[in-house]
């Protein structure tokens, strides 16, 4: 089994927003803003090629929304979903599972294109299955207002209507190798994948971490529908986590990949951090 990170450009996203109650002036020092508080977010994605299966985890933004909407999420960066698959020699075509953590757009905008001729969409990876939890999927079909603006019909709907999309039920090993396992807080049914490799386990972590600033306990974005309840599913987490040596990887960490953790006086925290390829 091979782990690559694919990485499919940036975003600029509020820090307040992404770090909740905790002030601008503790979180400021360990993830920067810029002058108008905006902080630069990865998009990083995962592909796992095992055998003849080459499964792909989460897909960032795509390219299919119009000016209006990404003018406020500021784009940056040379990286691409399809340069990055294309480094590691890899086509659409080739990807036999897409694993979508959950719905919202900067994760999941990948999984639909648009047509030869714009007349409509269509499947970016026609070949694949693509998973995700019932429960988030009806999360998202019928959104709570809150949510809303984050759930574009067309990165869901296409994919039902191809046939391939296949919802989970309850956690499990769907994958050989690859456990999902679900938290909700952040939205509904939030699919975090646990990849079994050379003993050791990786967990994709999705928006339940989405960085290495957000290891503190009470770091919970404002983004969260239910705080209480990330707090909680998070302590279930930790409990596993440090039990059994779990390497985090980090999706929207912009300087930061990958981590190990430990538990200290001042509760869990990064024990160490750096490149996936060097846990492994």
């Amino acid at each position: 089994m091979k782990l690559i990170p694919i990485e499919t450009g940036n975003l600029k996203l509020d820090g307040g927003a992404m770090f909740g109650v905790v002030p601008k002036v503790m979180w400021s020092k360990v993830y920067p803003a810029d002058e108008n508080n905006l902080a630069n977010w990865a998009m990083r994605c995962l592909l796992v090629q095992d055998g003849n299966r080459k499964i792909l985890i989460d897909n960032g933004i795509g390219d299919k929304q119009d000016e209006k909407f990404l003018r406020h999420y500021y784009l940056n960066g040379e990286a691409t979903l399809e340069s990055s698959l294309a480094k590691a020699g890899v086509k659409p075509e080739d990807i036999t599972d897409m694993v979508i953590t959950h719905m919202h757009f900067d994760h999941c905008g990948g999984s639909i294109k648009y047509n030869a001729d714009k007349s409509g969409f269509e499947l970016t990876f026609p070949n694949a299955t693509y998973w995700a939890s019932r429960q988030q999927y009806e999360w998202a079909t019928h959104p709570n207002r809150r949510e809303k603006a984050s759930f574009l019909k067309e990165n869901i709907l296409p994919i039902e209507e191809s046939g391939h999309l296949k919802l989970i039920e309850k956690e499990g090993e769907y994958i050989p190798g690859i456990e999902f396992k679900l938290y909700s807080g952040h939205t509904d049914g939030q699919v975090i994948p646990h990849i079994h490799v050379n003993g050791k386990t990786v967990v994709f972590m999705a928006d339940l971490m989405p960085s290495a600033a957000h290891i503190p306990m009470p770091w919970i974005m404002a983004y969260d529908t239910r705080p209480l309840l990330t707090l909680k599913d998070r302590e279930r987490f930790y409990k596993e986590a440090l039990k059994n040596g779990y390497i985090l990887f980090f999706e929207h960490d912009l300087y930061h990949e990958a981590a190990i953790l430990e538990d200290t006086p001042k509760g869990v925290r990064v024990k160490k951090s750096g490149k996936l390829e060097q846990f492994l």
